[in-house]
């Protein structure tokens, strides 16, 4: 399954009504860092099942990066049952996202 674009408009359904982990790359297209996650966050989405991975464009949602306290991109939150679990800001390496899932 590839990223899902969460917008304000699906975030309640999507994310925090969530029955798997949800993990959610915050990012900007004009990014650098960004750009260097993105593809990782790809892969996770494809090859975990037992997660759901989103994106959130913050130019485009800006309620949902400052409801994140979002400062800096990519910013990386992991999801549980309606709460923030884990948050990691800058590019990571592959293994370090998928291991916030774990925590």
């Amino acid at each position: 399954m590839s990223a899902l674009t969460v917008t304000k408009d699906n975030f309640q359904t999507e994310v925090m009504e969530s029955d798997k982990p949800v993990l959610i790359d915050f990012w900007a297209s004009w990014c650098g860092p960004c750009k260097m996650v993105s593809p990782i966050v790809d892969e996770i989405a494809k090859e975990l099942p037992t997660a759901k991975v989103c994106k959130v464009n913050i130019d485009e949602q800006p309620e949902l990066a400052s409801a994140f306290n979002v400062m800096s991109i990519p910013t990386l939150a992991v999801v549980k049952e309606g709460k923030v679990v884990n948050v990691a800001v800058g590019a990571r390496p592959k293994q370090d996202i998928v291991s916030m899932l774990d925590d």
